[in-house]
């Protein structure tokens, strides 16, 4: 009966209840998972168009090596190898970026699998599952793991009570801002 009189006490804890607190964290998690897999997609569509134009180059190349007969021809292949080569070059950078995605993917379902292993600790001890402070704790160590100011914007959001989808919709809008910057501090490196 500790958490009536914790409740009278602060009025901001008057609404509180773990079962409120718990689907918001499933919300969090449904989040993080939808808006990994949309991102997911389209890496995987730009790695597929990527080497989809890899190989129509490396056939373009092997046509008109088989083609040269005259000096004039070794001239205009001169200029088309070099303008395949940079198309190539975009095509291995772009294959690059949607590598570097998997890293990220990784990180994400992380976050998702140890929230969740959080949550379910907290909902295993009665005790604990009750106090309001076990909770707050649990999403403030949720939120320092986030890099990403979309993915703060959106557990903000849901931690307010939104709807996944308005969360997804904010996170879109905030993540298509940071990459649109080019000064984005939350590139992701290879190894």
């Amino acid at each position: 009966m500790a958490d009536d009189s914790i409740n009278k006490q602060d009025p901001t804890l008057q609404n509180w209840s773990y079962v409120s607190e718990t689907i918001n964290m499933l919300y969090l998690a449904v989040c993080q998972i939808e808006s990994t897999m949309t991102e997911a997609n389209t890496s995987v569509d730009v790695l597929t168009q990527s080497f989809t134009q890899l190989a129509g180059h490396t056939n373009d190349v092997s046509s008109q090596v088989q083609c040269l007969t005259e000096v004039e021809q070794l001239q205009r292949f001169k200029e088309d190898i070099a303008q395949t080569a940079n198309e190539i070059q975009t095509n291995i950078n772009s294959s690059i970026r949607a590598f570097q995605f998997y890293d990220r993917v990784c990180q994400r379902v992380d976050h998702v699998a140890r929230s969740l292993e959080k949550v379910s600790a907290i909902l295993e001890d009665e005790t604990e599952m009750k106090k309001p402070s076990a909770w707050k704790g649990i999403q403030e160590q949720i939120k320092s793991s986030y890099t990403m100011e979309a993915e703060r914007i959106m557990f903000e959001y849901i931690m307010r009570g939104g709807t996944v989808k308005e969360a997804l919709e904010i996170y879109n809008h905030h993540f298509s801002a940071e990459s649109d910057d080019p000064g984005d501090k939350d590139e992701i490196e290879l190894f």
